[in-house]
């Protein structure tokens, strides 16, 4: 066998070992981009936990699992890149248009998000969601209203009441 039939193979079975790990992805054309850009990118992910994956289509497609949407097939045409995030693919979203719209290079053609395919038209409704956090935060908050609410209500009652008795103990003093 070949040196470069060995590393095709052990690239492709890199390839299928991330796409395994990884929930969620995002195809790019990333045609026209200069490396000190896609440097600058691939370190933007690195920060987040992201990664970013230059590949052959051939190899791609053979990595890719046939349990995997046939959509998503037919994306490998020209330029591509895979960006993977283990978690929340919203934020990884997010970087990638923000990216775009800073350097106007980018170009999302389809995602994978917990395996439900997205077409690239899909893509600016993606990185508009709220990030896993925030509707973390929102949804804590929408659970702990309510209560706040009840004791502050109670607090005041309990205050009015003190209050109440208050002044009738200065009635009773003053007659």
């Amino acid at each position: 066998m070949s040196v470069n039939r060995e590393k095709k193979e052990k690239k492709v079975e890199e390839l299928q070992n991330t796409i395994d790990e990884c929930s969620s992805f995002y195809l790019i054309n990333f045609t026209g981009m200069p490396v000190n850009r896609a440097t600058e990118l691939r370190k933007q992910l690195r920060e987040q936990s992201y990664s970013l994956e230059v590949i052959k289509n051939r190899l791609a497609l053979r990595a890719l699992n046939e349990a995997l949407p046939e959509e998503l097939h037919e994306q490998f045409k020209g330029p591509t890149a895979l960006a993977f995030a283990k978690e929340n693919p919203v934020g990884l979203a997010k970087i990638i248009k923000e990216f775009s719209v800073q350097h106007k290079m980018l170009v999302v053609k389809a995602a994978l998000l917990d395996g439900q395919f997205f077409p690239g038209e899909r893509f600016d409704e993606i990185a508009l969601l709220p990030s896993r956090d925030q509707l973390l935060a929102k949804m804590g908050y929408m659970m702990s209203y309510p209560l706040t609410q009840f004791l502050r209500a109670m607090r005041a009652s309990l205050s009015g009441f003190g209050n109440l008795l208050t002044q009738l103990k200065d009635q009773k003093e003053q007659s």
